[in-house]
């Protein structure tokens, strides 16, 4: 990665550092991150478990930040028990008053992961939507952006987000749709989260889409321990790799890494109000 890594500020806006398989060796983790240049990153919980283990890891380290949300995967967890079928889901408050209390915790920048998944479709689809419209409002109560994930569930995203109180803030995360997609989400005010699939050679017009957006609506992720950038394609991720995927942004912005690290954290700084 070069051996002046250490001299760019990197803001990774996207991990799952409180991932287990992470367990073995997360301190080294986070020191290889440090020496790469990533001077912050943000964990992103899944569900309430994960969600307080990435608030514990905050508190732990300087410069990592939390974000609290139940993802689509784990939609069914938040419903009344026995309402784990398709039809009208039943939203269990207590799920959701635990989430507020995590998400007012001053670790806590941002509601996430949320969002929706037709792809692996682990929680019915209507789950998925109720929990992803309550936590939609959360976030827009307390003043929080969301983070947002969307698999093959474009229309349904953007009805809830739509539907959603004027004034949420956010970003489309591991961005990979099309230009429609982008162009309504910069319309709508979303960032938009790059990670480590720009740098595959099989990612079609994902580039050229990219090399769209603004620079100031850009944040760069890894996605963690998922989807680890070229060339460690295939292994397990990890923040230091960030710079991978701020190295082939800057390639296609046409500009230096060290720009593009300096406007990608500010950017990520904006949105989370990290001073």
């Amino acid at each position: 990665m070069g051996a002046h890594a250490s001299a760019i500020e990197l803001f990774d806006s996207h991990t799952h550092l409180e991932s287990h398989r992470f367990d073995p060796d997360r301190a080294e983790v986070i020191a290889r991150a440090r020496a790469a240049g990533v001077t912050r990153l943000l964990t992103c919980g899944a569900d309430l478990e994960t969600s307080g283990q990435g608030i514990a890891l905050a508190r732990a380290h300087a410069g990592i930040h939390a974000a609290a949300g139940i993802h689509a995967h784990e939609a069914s967890s938040a419903l009344v028990q026995g309402q784990e079928q398709p039809g009208a889901p039943i939203l269990d408050d207590a799920a959701f008053r635990r989430l507020a209390a995590l998400a007012t915790l001053p670790e806590v920048v941002a509601i996430g992961e949320i969002g929706l998944d037709y792809h692996h479709d682990l929680s019915p689809r209507p789950a998925q939507r109720a929990v992803l419209a309550r936590q939609l409002l959360l976030a827009r109560e307390l003043d929080l952006p969301v983070i947002l994930h969307n698999r093959e569930s474009d229309g349904d995203l953007r009805e809830l987000v739509g539907a959603s109180p004027d004034g949420l803030r956010g970003v489309l995360h591991c961005f990979l749709a099309d230009a429609t997609l982008a162009e309504w989400a910069l319309a709508r005010g979303l960032y938009i989260g790059v990670a480590g699939p720009i740098t595959f050679r099989n990612i079609g017009d994902l580039p050229e889409v990219i090399r769209r957006v603004p620079l100031e609506r850009l944040l760069i992720e890894t996605d963690c321990p998922y989807l680890a950038p070229e060339p460690h394609r295939g292994r397990r991720n990890e923040p230091a790799y960030v710079r991978y995927v701020a190295d082939k942004l800057a390639e296609l912005r046409g500009i230096s890494t060290e720009e593009l690290a300096r406007r990608t954290t500010e950017n990520a700084c904006r949105l989370f109000r990290i001073a």
